[in-house]
């Protein structure tokens, strides 16, 4: 089957849509196709998505044609529900095998681009790539994806063809599943990545308008917003950030690459494998390795760690929601005003966060919540529990004792396993003031849990299990920290009232 981007007419074009102050990608039909459908599993009920051609070229075979390395127990299998396909061991395979190894020519890089030579269509590229911010590096690297599976007897088409044809990431959601996040946070960061993409696909048509045929980056196909956001999608969900280029004094420049066969490695926190870089002395070229990090045995699947994240990334970038992440957290707002109302509502007599003293502001200023430019996005919940900036504010504000604060560094009240360094009564009530704050934020959430769990129960598309796992997640960890708190509190007291009675 040729691998040139079918034409617009007999293409599926996915439609970017906004609905009221929610953009978002909805599947209709697409341009830049190499595809026809195919379903993943054996069963013809499968939910995985098709790869781009019906029958791609066996993975492993085509890695080890080119000179890589898989282990012979390295098998490519259906992996349970959400996963689809990934990696598996058919027989087991000792601590510290090489797995696979991907020599310097396998991974699609955008640095490739500078092989290209300074062709039109190259500089072409590089200029489109030069408008896309930095936060946006998959779009970077997509536009060579794009580039790739665009042109004909493409080397990594073997590799492109077996591209999931569709990403269950956000963007592609319908409209009212993106409200069904409910989290204010991730629904921006969802609206500013399609508005991103409409104003990207304006500026692509308008730089490729008048290219010679030659100097066409995309072999004269049409690229919409539709097809950026499989390319940018394809990007942030399989690529890794590697070392790439090596500087003059011996640094390397971080690398986005996207690793043939390496990538069918699905997540976890506890990974049984990990990729090694290995460079011969004094050449330019890097071997990518996944090295057993443990035992692994027979039809375990082979698992990275793609990174200490919380569920906004994960689903953003990866489309699925990891259950009782350690990581997630939700973002707040420092405000004065909010401060003041959670005390309140605590119990807090006269709090004093919306007219703190002066001596209270210098160091609001040293914890970047006040000053000419602060950084007022704080966090609950993750590794720390409580952001430490968010708590030493606290501490601070609810003390009137500038000499006793002042006895104290910052480290000191930024750590929640430093038991009440202001004292007990400070401590219950900073915590108090937490809890309330906690409560307000599971107050913006439409729907309790137990609610969200009925509507599971019931039946519903795939975006729409996401979004309504991605709020329990939210809101379940906002009352496990709650509980964390509360039980800190309970503990504080009844210690004051053992010193009381002593």
């Amino acid at each position: 089957m040729s691998n040139l981007i079918s034409s617009t007419s007999s293409s599926t074009k996915m439609m970017l849509i906004a609905s009221r102050d929610y953009c978002f990608i909805s599947s209709t039909k697409a341009s830049l196709n190499h595809f026809r459908r195919l379903t993943c599993a054996a069963s013809p009920s499968s939910v995985y998505p098709a790869r781009l051609a019906p029958h791609p070229p066996d993975l492993i075979k085509w890695v080890q044609r080119e000179g890589g390395f898989v282990h012979q127990a390295v098998k490519i299998a259906q992996i349970e529900e959400p996963y689809g396909l990934g990696l598996v061991a058919s027989d087991e395979i000792p601590k510290g095998s090489d797995l696979i190894a991907l020599p310097h020519h396998i991974p699609l890089r955008f640095e490739s681009l500078e092989s290209d030579g300074e062709s039109g269509a190259y500089s072409a590229l590089v200029n489109l790539a030069r408008q896309v911010p930095e936060e946006l590096w998959a779009m970077r690297l997509g536009l060579k994806l794009l580039q790739e599976r665009a042109k004909m007897g493409s080397f990594w088409w073997p590799y492109i063809s077996n591209l999931p044809e569709t990403y269950s990431i956000p963007i592609f959601f319908p409209g009212d599943d993106i409200k069904n996040l409910q989290y204010a946070p991730l629904l921006y960061q969802v609206n500013k990545r399609c508005r991103f993409l409409i104003d990207f696909e304006k500026e692509v048509k308008c730089a490729l308008e008048n290219l010679k045929p030659d100097d066409h980056p995309f072999e004269g196909q049409d690229v919409d917003a539709s097809s950026l956001g499989w390319a940018m999608s394809a990007v942030s969900s399989r690529a890794f950030r590697l070392y790439g280029k090596k500087l003059p004094d011996g640094t390397h420049i971080d690398a986005p690459m996207m690793l043939p066969l390496v990538d069918m490695c699905n997540h976890s926190f506890n990974p049984n494998a990990k990729i090694v870089q290995e460079q011969d002395a004094g050449s330019p070229k890097m071997l990518v390795k996944v090295v057993a990090g443990t035992q692994i045995k027979k039809d375990d699947p082979l698992v990275l760690n793609y990174g200490c994240l919380n569920n906004d990334l994960f689903l953003l970038d990866y489309g699925f929601v990891i259950p009782s992440n350690p990581y997630d957290c939700i973002e707040l707002k420092y405000d004065g005003a909010l401060l003041d109302a959670a005390s309140m509502a605590a119990g807090v007599s006269s709090p004093n966060f919306s007219s703190p003293a002066t001596w209270q502001q210098q160091i609001l200023s040293q914890l970047d919540l006040d000053g000419e430019a602060p950084l007022l996005k704080v966090s609950l919940g993750g590794p720390e529990l409580v952001e430490g900036r968010l708590l030493a504010a606290l501490r601070v504000l609810l003390s009137n004792d500038m000499e006793e604060v002042q006895k104290h560094e910052l480290i000191t009240l930024k750590s929640l396993s430093v038991e009440a360094p202001l004292g007990i009564s400070n401590e219950v009530t900073a915590l108090r003031t937490i809890i309330a704050l906690c409560v307000i934020a599971l107050g913006h959430f439409p729907t309790k849990i137990m609610e969200d769990e009925t509507l599971l129960k019931h039946g519903v598309s795939g975006s729409t299990q996401l979004a309504i796992q991605f709020r329990i997640q939210k809101k379940s960890m906002i009352v496990d920290v709650m509980r964390d708190l509360t039980s800190r509190v309970k503990l504080l007291l009844s210690k004051e009232t053992t010193t009381a009675q002593g």
